[in-house]
């Protein structure tokens, strides 16, 4: 297990950071590249379509569990 890392995002041409885990860093680029995407505007899509109350990093980890959980259906 690793510890979360902060990695530095850009959204809507504003510089943010997002705490995550390496395995789900992982899996949000993987996505990303499935989908012919830059990580940022996948980054961008979740921030638009989150709630108020809901973190960017715990917005990103329900996207990439939510991604699984469809392909294993």
């Amino acid at each position: 297990m690793s510890r979360p890392a902060k990695r530095s995002l850009t959204l809507r041409g504003h510089r943010t950071s997002v705490t995550l885990e390496d395995a789900f860093w992982q899996a949000f680029r993987d996505i990303a590249g499935d989908q012919g995407k830059p990580l940022n505007a996948l980054a961008a899509e979740i921030d638009a379509e989150r709630d108020l109350d809901t973190g960017l990093a715990t917005a990103i980890r329900l996207y990439v569990l939510d991604w699984y959980r469809s392909r294993a259906e």
